[in-house]
């Protein structure tokens, strides 16, 4: 293709396009129905000169003028609190809820195979040999030893930030790279069960059991049901490589993976509110009762708001996508 010939042949329509675009505020019906038909035009353009020659120069205007026809088009930008409101009350919320029949079966046979491994260990004593020597398992066991002062090992909010770390690490895994045909959410669940099932194996091995679960319960709860959700709208992302439905797989990969950035960011923020939890709630000095308390009710809250929140705003349409305005323009290549 010859740029310059292009560049003359079209010259005329993107004027057009920059004299309409700067009226867009007075524009009459059929000057609005122009802007919309030049705008798709220049669109296309645009996706042309990239492809066939991308001209740094034409492809800067061209880009320039789109997006300002964009702009026109869809009118004034969304405040940014309104944003940031409707993405916690609508988005969020929706894309949690719309994922529950992956990540809710998820935490179901999480539990189950914690729960059996946890009693095999616990009354297999050549099983609790093979994980410690028998000095070694008193010490992590005992009041005060290894699996209790874990909580206390670093100041609060220090070990408050290293556990929200960590956690917010393991569930952009689950999320990201669930791609990989939903491989490596499941193996992350399933270290996890092991992880669980060892320390409850050995604590109700020595008789300790209600202490250990006293320890687990005031943020467990919450962190887990974040990690199930993770691994559940991973998993998802996953199926999509397999089998995308009646959408394209780039389709579907692209909603599901904007709805996972969405789920990813959420997390992040619920699994600060269990961070908080395991780094002032867990080792302080409150009854089990309330400390157990504060968890369940912590759980319950975010069970609330994705089984009543979202499931509301899922039914009023929300997906968990980005608004169809806030999408890439897809365009023909043909001029």
């Amino acid at each position: 293709m010859d740029l310059d010939v292009f560049i003359d042949r079209h010259r005329a329509s993107w004027q057009r396009l920059e004299q309409l675009v700067k009226r867009s505020g007075r524009l009459s019906g059929a000057e609005a129905d122009e802007l919309i038909e030049l705008y798709q035009r220049v669109t296309t353009h645009l996706s042309v000169v990239r492809s066939q020659t991308p001209d740094p120069a034409t492809v800067e205007r061209l880009s320039s003028l789109v997006a300002q026809a964009r702009s026109a088009l869809t009118g004034t930008h969304t405040p940014a609190w309104k944003i940031f409101t409707k993405f916690f009350t609508h988005r969020l919320p929706a894309a949690i809820y719309l994922g529950w029949r992956w990540w809710v079966p998820a935490g179901v046979v999480f539990y189950l195979l914690a729960g059996i491994m946890a009693a095999w260990i616990a009354s297999n004593p050549e099983v609790q040999a093979t994980i410690a020597a028998p000095d070694e398992l008193r010490e992590l066991t005992k009041v005060g030893g290894g699996f209790e002062s874990y909580y206390s090992s670093d100041p609060a909010g220090s070990f408050a930030a290293k556990v929200w770390t960590n956690n917010a690490w393991v569930a952009a895994t689950c999320l990201l790279l669930g791609v990989l045909f939903a491989i490596p959410p499941i193996y992350l669940l399933l270290t996890n069960a092991v992880n669980l099932a060892v320390g409850l194996g050995l604590m109700f091995g020595a008789g300790r059991g209600p202490e250990f679960l006293g320890l687990l319960a005031p943020h467990g709860l919450l962190e887990l049901t974040a990690v199930f959700v993770a691994a559940g709208i991973g998993m998802r992302l996953g199926w999509q490589v397999i089998d995308p439905g009646r959408r394209t797989r780039t389709a579907a990969l692209a909603a599901e993976g904007r709805a996972v950035v969405a789920v990813a960011l959420g997390l992040v923020v619920v699994l600060l509110v269990s961070g908080v939890l395991e780094g002032f709630v867990t080792p302080s000095s409150l009854p089990t009762w309330a400390r157990v308390g504060i968890g369940v009710v912590a759980e319950i809250l975010f069970l609330l708001y994705v089984f009543v929140i979202g499931r509301r705003a899922a039914r009023q349409g929300e997906t968990g996508d980005v608004d169809a305005s806030e999408r890439e323009d897809v365009a023909p290549t043909a001029v």
